[in-house]
């Protein structure tokens, strides 16, 4: 967020050198030229660009979209899997949707935002829904219905955005947080599950975890 508040305020030639945001993009962003034998700007550019697109976005609404995601989706998984996991968690979704970019997309745009890591923690939380639903032999609707509107609104935006979307980085970010969920298994769910419960008002009714 700061590193966007900083290139924002440039794009306004009140702080920095003329063309910052530029030269960050040139640096930081994702270029699918890079994987297919484009001369870095510094060694080793192929590499940390799985990581460093994450940091950057494409103006202030871009950037106020994903914090409110982050904000609202970020504070609840927080206080499921506490802030060592939820880190782990925005890691990997962040690198699992550069990965979906560079395996799937063919834009020549450079690629930034963080709606690779929100998709990741989507991911995490459909999967525990999932998980639940079918721990207790409840119907799966809920879960496909969730998963259908996350079609819907990447169809929608591509639409809109004139083709502009890296859905691929949201499809690898939400497998990947998806991935992740199935690997902690429901254990690290119900840990959560049970700290959330410790820390409700007394006669709250939920469900008491298996």
């Amino acid at each position: 967020m700061s590193v966007e508040l900083v290139l924002i305020l440039s794009d306004h030639r009140w702080i920095g050198p003329p063309g910052l945001r530029r030269w960050a993009y040139d640096v930081g962003a994702f270029w699918l030229a890079l994987l297919n034998g484009a001369a870095p700007e510094f060694h080793g550019q192929s590499v940390t660009m799985f990581v460093t697109y994450a940091f950057l976005h494409g103006g202030a609404l871009h950037l106020l979209v994903n914090m409110i995601a982050l904000f609202s989706l970020g504070n609840a998984i927080v206080r499921r899997i506490g802030q060592k996991r939820f880190l782990v968690a925005y890691a990997v979704s962040t690198v699992g949707g550069s990965i979906g970019f560079a395996l799937l997309s063919t834009m020549t745009r450079p690629m930034v935002g963080a709606s690779g890591a929100l998709f990741g923690l989507m991911g995490i939380w459909v999967c525990w829904d999932f998980l639940d639903r079918k721990h207790y032999g409840e119907s799966l609707w809920a879960t496909g219905r969730a998963l259908t509107f996350l079609i819907l609104y990447n169809v929608v935006f591509f639409v809109l955005l004139s083709g502009q979307l890296a859905w691929e980085t949201h499809l690898g970010g939400f497998v990947a947080g998806w991935l992740l969920a199935i690997y902690w298994g429901r254990d690290v769910h119900l840990q959560g599950r049970r700290r959330m419960a410790r820390t409700a008002k007394p006669g709250t009714n939920r469900r008491q975890a298996g």
